[in-house]
């Protein structure tokens, strides 16, 4: 994000409050409203389920840049947490953990992909979620690359921050999408 020229703002998780509905969640979107935030990134970590105020926290992340029409991209757990979000379920899937694998390039917006990504995940989307566009699968078809058709966001199931060497794709595929 640094690199991209960007200067990243933790959103804490502890903004929301767990028996409020997600679209009632008065402290963060105060939060979020006072600090002016341009773009979201929500990044990978843990699976879905595992903390909670964490996935409140992404859903009205969600929420609120919809509504604001902000750039959102979603890293691994990030791409998943836009599926579910939008209705789409998760499956276990093998062979992602710790590997490498070459992307099959579904999208003529294609220009900005790298041809092979890292992959550090047991889940998947089920399916492409409804309004995303797929960008790109895996080898073994699996999603790896989603696009929204009308709003500023994407999902990349790949983590750029885990290479030695930024690939130049990502960033300017990065830029591209918080400018």
């Amino acid at each position: 994000v640094v690199q991209s020229g960007f200067v990243p703002l933790p959103v804490p998780n502890t903004l929301v409050g767990i028996a409020s509905p997600n679209s009632s969640q008065l402290i963060l979107e105060n939060w979020l409203n006072t600090v002016k935030i341009d773009a979201i990134l929500l990044s990978g970590g843990n699976d879905i389920g595992d903390f909670e105020q964490r996935d409140l926290t992404e859903k009205h992340l969600l929420s609120w840049a919809k509504k604001n029409r902000k750039p959102v991209l979603g890293i691994c757990r990030g791409m998943q947490m836009m599926g579910v979000y939008t209705g789409t379920g998760l499956v276990e899937i093998d062979g992602h953990v710790k590997a490498h694998h070459k992307l099959r390039i579904n999208s003529s917006d294609s220009s900005l992909l790298p041809e092979t990504v890292n992959s550090y995940h047991n889940l998947a989307l089920e399916s492409c979620p409804d309004r995303f566009d797929i960008l790109t699968k895996s080898e073994d078809g699996n999603l790896e690359a989603i696009k929204h058709k009308e709003l500023p966001w994407e999902g990349w199931m790949w983590h750029p921050e885990r290479e030695n060497k930024y690939n130049l794709n990502d960033l300017k595929r990065l830029r591209k999408l918080f400018r």
